[in-house]
C-alpha cells in the first residue's frame, strides 16, 4: 500500500499573522462588551447613521437583554469560526504557482530582465521594490505580460528580486541611476536598439518616471499605473503617521540593512485594519471547487511574498515621500537632480484606478496634472484589480495595449 501524498506545507501568511489575528479577535471578542452601552443608549454613533440607529432601537425595544446577549454571542462565534476556517483553508490549500520564468537575457545582482517574447513593439515594465513583479504574470489565466505578448507587443519585465548584500546598501539613486539605467541599456541591446515604451506600476512608476526624465532618448513613451505622487493629497495626517513609524523600525534597519517584509505588511495593514477579517471570512463561504478559490490563493500568495526594502530606500520613502511629501514639492532628487514631471516630453499616460485604496486617487491624479499633455484614465478598478480582476482584460489590458501601439510607433 503506497503512502498518502505529503500534505502541502502550511503558508506563513497572511503576514504578519499575529497582527491580523489580533485585529480580528479584538473586534469580534469586544462585541459583548458593547452591549451595556447599546442597552443604556450611551453608545456613540456617527450622525450619518441616525436613521439606522433609530430603526435598530425600534427593533430591539421589546427584546429581553439576555436574549440579545445570547444572540450577539452566537453571531460573534459564527463570525470567528468563519474567519478561522478561511485562514486554515488558505494556509493549507494545495495551489502553488508553477509558471516557468521566460528567458533571462540579462542579470545583475538580484535583478533580472525577463523577456516574454512577442513580435510587436517592445514595452519595459518596472514594478515596485516592495512587491514582487510577478503580479504582472500571476498565473496562466491572469498574466498581463503573456496576454500582451500574444496581442501585438513584446513585453519585458524588470524583476528586482530580493535585495542581497550589495542591494541592501542601495539608495534610490543607486536603484535608478545605477541598476535601472543599466537594465535599460541591456534591454535596448536585446531589442536591437529599439526604444521600448516604459511602464511603471505603483512605486515602479516613480522609478520609471525618474529614469524617463534622465534618459528620454531611450524610450518611446511613458505610462504610470497607480503611481503615488502627492503623498499628502488625500490624507496628509495618515501619510505623516506612516512616516512616524520610521523611528520604530530604525533598530531593524540598522541591524538588517533593510526594512523587513512583516514591517512593510504592517504599514499596508493600516490602510484597512479589518481587511483580513473581511476577505478570509468571505473565502470560507466559497465552494471549494469555485474558480475564484484558486485565484484568491494565488493573489494572497503574491501579497505575502514581498521582499525587504533596502534601509536607505526605506528612510527616503518614509521620511522624504510620506513625511515631507518631497515628490510633489519638487524636492525629490536622484543623483542630485530634482525629479520634476513637468519636464517630461514623452507621450505619457497616467492610470488612476478609481477604487484604489493603496494609492489614493488624488495622489496619482497629481502626477497626471504635472506631466504636460498626459492622458489620464480612471478605470473603475482597484490598485490590484486593474491587473488581475475578472474585468481587467476588457477595462485595462486591451485599452493599454491599444494606447501603447499608438504611441510606440516611433520606437525604432
Amino acid at each position: 500500500m503506497s503512502p498518502p501524498p505529503p500534505r502541502p506545507r502550511s503558508r506563513l501568511g497572511p503576514r504578519p499573522l499575529n497582527l491580523h489575528l489580533g485585529s480580528a479577535l479584538t473586534v469580534l471578542l469586544s462585541s459583548p462588551g458593547g452591549l451595556p452601552l447599546l442597552n443604556n443608549r450611551s453608545l456613540p454613533w456617527s450622525g450619518a447613521m441616525a436613521d439606522k440607529v433609530a430603526a435598530l432601537r425600534a427593533d430591539l425595544a421589546n427584546v429581553p437583554p439576555e436574549s440579545l446577549a445570547a444572540a450577539v454571542d452566537r453571531e460573534m462565534r459564527r463570525r470567528l469560526d468563519l474567519f478561522l476556517t478561511g485562514l486554515e483553508r488558505y494556509r493549507h490549500h494545495p495551489y502553488r504557482r508553477d509558471l516557468a520564468d521566460p528567458p533571462v537575457p540579462w542579470q545583475e545582482g538580484s535583478t533580472r530582465l525577463l523577456d516574454f517574447g512577442g513580435s510587436g513593439m517592445p514595452v519595459l515594465f518596472v514594478p515596485s521594490l516592495v512587491n514582487r513583479g510577478y503580479i504582472l504574470d500571476l498565473s496562466a489565466r491572469k498574466s498581463l505580460l503573456r496576454w500582451l505578448a500574444a496581442h501585438g507587443l513584446r513585453p519585458l519585465l524588470l524583476d528586482w528580486g530580493a535585495p542581497g548584500g550589495q542591494e541592501r546598501g542601495f539608495t534610490l539613486t543607486d536603484v535608478i541611476a545605477g541598476r535601472l539605467g543599466r537594465a535599460v541599456a541591456a534591454a535596448r541591446q536585446v531589442l536591437g536598439g529599439a526604444r521600448p515604451a516604459l511602464v511603471g506600476y505603483c512605486m515602479g512608476g516613480n522609478l520609471a518616471l525618474a529614469a524617463a526624465l534622465r534618459q528620454p532618448d531611450d524610450f518611446a513613451c511613458f505610462v504610470a499605473l497607480a503611481t503615488p505622487w502627492d503623498f499628502h493629497a488625500d490624507d496628509p495626517a495618515g501619510a505623516r503617521r506612516t512616516a512616524a513609524a520610521l523611528p520604530v523600525f530604525e533598530p531593524a534597519l540598522h541591524l538588517l540593512g533593510a526594512l523587513p517584509v512583516d514591517a512593510l505588511q504592517t504599514l499596508f495593514a493600516q490602510l484597512d485594519p479589518l481587511l483580513a477579517l473581511k476577505k478570509f471570512t468571505r473565502f470560507a463561504t466559497l465552494p471549494p471547487d469555485a474558480p475564484e478559490v484558486e485565484e484568491f490563493v494565488a493573489l494572497e500568495d503574491w501579497l505575502n511574498d514581498g521582499v525587504p526594502l533596502p534601509a536607505a530606500v526605506a528612510r527616503e520613502c518614509l521620511e522624504g515621500w510620506y513625511g515631507r511629501n518631497d515628490p510633489a514639492a519638487g524636492r525629490w532628487c536622484v543623483e542630485g537632480q530634482p525629479v520634476r514631471p513637468q519636464g517630461l516630453r514623452l507621450p505619457a499616460l497616467v492610470v488612476v484606478p478609481a477604487r484604489d485604496r493603496i494609492v489614493p486617487p488624488g495622489s496619482a491624479t497629481a502626477l497626471a496634472s504635472a506631466i504636460p499633455g498626459a492622458d489620464c484614465w480612471t478605470p473603475p478598478l482597484g490598485h490590484i484589480g486593474m491587473i488581475v480582476s475578472a474585468t481587467a482584460e476588457a477595462a485595462m489590458w486591451a485599452p493599454l495595449r491599444d494606447w501603447l501601439v499608438t504611441h510606440s510607433a516611433g520606437g525604432r
